[in-house]
């Protein structure tokens, strides 16, 4: 079936011609929302989501503002975008710390012999500074932004910049000497 005809039967509220472009779509569709949000079975709702709201809109569908697929490809990023801005996602991403990284290695002592890239994690962590740590921890962990980080630690945002630049090039360094 040709994809104009099918997206016209779609704005009439066809179910039939919704379930096939709900066929033709929603793998690419969840993928780019996963590349996003970072968590497939959140992806797949998000994605339901996406496909329930495009069904309630059709009507705001115009071809000559462009394909189909991109007309959903925008609302899903769109939606992925609000799902890692929202409060619950932020709540979530800062339940993870650093220290919850690192005990995992540190409880692993044993099988650490054999495993040199756990043992060089958990060296290149340990020998960063305090301060390098938290920003980190933040920016990297718990998906903090760089505002988000500066409010949390009650620095400037350009002091939150320097001392990420410095840090990553301290990690570089100790990783350079290994």
């Amino acid at each position: 079936m040709q994809l104009d005809l099918l997206v016209d039967q779609f704005k009439k509220k066809d179910q039939s011609a919704f379930e096939k472009l709900y066929g033709m779509y929603s793998e690419n569709i969840c993928g780019v929302i996963n590349t996003i949000v970072k968590n497939d079975a959140r992806s797949q709702e998000i994605c339901q989501d996406v496909f329930i709201k495009i069904w309630n809109n059709c009507e705001s569908y115009n071809s000559s503002k462009g394909r189909f697929f991109t007309w959903v490809l925008n609302i899903a990023r769109n939606a992925a975008i609000d799902e890692i801005r929202s409060r619950s996602y932020k709540n979530e991403k800062k339940n993870l710390s650093a220290d919850y990284f690192v005990n995992i290695l540190q409880h692993k002592e044993e099988e650490e012999t054999s495993n040199v890239d756990t043992k060089g994690v958990r060296n290149l962590v340990k020998n960063l500074k305090e301060k390098c740590v938290q920003i980190i921890e933040l920016l990297y962990f718990r998906g903090y932004t760089q505002k988000d980080a500066a409010e949390e630690l009650e620095i400037p945002i350009g002091t939150v910049k320097t001392r990420n630049r410095s840090c990553i090039s301290q990690l570089r360094e100790n990783m350079a000497v290994r």
